[in-house]
């Protein structure tokens, strides 16, 4: 094997894909030539400084962000007129045409321009008839019940502001570029984006205000099951971090506790495991009405006897006592 085809092989074995054969005879090579054995090592250093600085994929919203940019660039190029493009075309075309005659060359000018105007004018026609349409589109679109389509890349919630003494609240939220919406708080579109800001929203403030209004919705006897809210309320409840936002998402589920098992299991766990006092005697408070099921009496009698906080003990002895006096 000459040093040639061995830094052929070379590379090839760096890849893993030589045969055992191959590399058998490689190897017999390099023991003899350590010319070839240098590039070897070399090779194998190169892979080694290459896989400790791995290509690093570009984040997602930064390529969709380029794109959008790129086409906001590309649609602000101003759109070359009739004669230029017709100028030009002749300029492509003129070495062909030299040999031409001259009548037959004025002809085919002639021919060539009263095309290109008339493919100008019908072209300037569709264009405007795209656009009417395009506008009629929008405006189909920017109905109450299309509006849930376009929250696919919603990613937060930075504004919600209820306008006063009105069922209307204007939400304004992100995706590429920040949006904002209006309607009802019946609005599908609405609602999913009140129940986004519960979990991701861009303040605290703004978590507290979206759970305030799912809350009000479930208190006035507004529908609440089917489009999810009572679910994130609960999630509010189990998971937020702050005891305001925790103690609205408990007075929204309030209406649910006495009918809903899943309602009143998500109240007994603020009881036992809520770190804020507040949200724990205002959990309690909730319970009064369905103090005689089992679960909750246990937990009552558990919190009553063992908690360290006096002042829940005294609340749940006090729930307690009031299911005696009633038996």
């Amino acid at each position: 094997m000459n040093c040639e085809l061995a830094h052929e092989r070379m590379v090839t074995a760096a890849y893993g894909e030589l045969s055992d054969e191959l590399t058998h005879e490689l190897e017999r090579h390099l023991a003899g030539c350590p010319s070839c054995q240098s590039e070897r090592e070399q090779i194998i250093a190169l892979r080694v400084l290459a896989n400790a600085h791995p290509v690093v994929e570009p984040d997602p919203n930064l390529v969709a962000r380029a794109h959008l940019h790129l086409d906001e660039a590309l649609d602000a190029i101003p759109p070359k007129r009739w004669y230029e493009r017709f100028g030009a075309r002749i300029l492509n075309n003129f070495a062909t045409l030299q040999g031409a005659p001259v009548a037959a060359l004025l002809l085919l000018v002639a021919g060539a321009g009263a095309g290109v105007l008339g493919g100008y004018q019908y072209a300037q026609g569709r264009a405007a008839h795209a656009a009417t349409e395009a506008a009629a589109s929008s405006s189909v679109k920017s109905q109450p019940a299309a509006r849930q389509t376009a929250l696919t890349n919603v990613t937060g919630v930075s504004a919600i502001v209820r306008q006063p003494n009105s069922e209307m609240v204007d939400v304004s939220y992100n995706q590429l570029v920040p949006r904002q919406i209006e309607g009802s708080l019946d609005d599908p579109a609405i609602r999913q984006l009140l129940m986004l800001a519960t979990e991701d929203a861009a303040s605290p403030g703004i978590r507290d205000d979206s759970v305030a209004l799912l809350a009000a919705e479930c208190r006035a006897g507004h529908s609440c099951q089917p489009t999810g809210i009572r679910e994130a309320l609960m999630v509010a409840l189990r998971y937020d971090r702050s005891p305001k936002v925790r103690q609205k998402a408990l007075e929204g589920l309030q209406p649910y506790v006495a009918d809903d098992v899943r309602v009143r299991d998500a109240v007994l766990e603020a009881v036992l495991n809520d770190s804020d006092p507040a949200v724990r005697t205002a959990a309690i408070g909730l319970l009064e009405p369905v103090d005689a099921d089992t679960s909750v009496r246990q937990v009552l009698y558990s919190v009553s006897n063992s908690d360290d906080n006096p002042q829940i003990r005294n609340v749940s002895r006090q729930v307690l006592s009031r299911v005696h006096e009633i038996q």
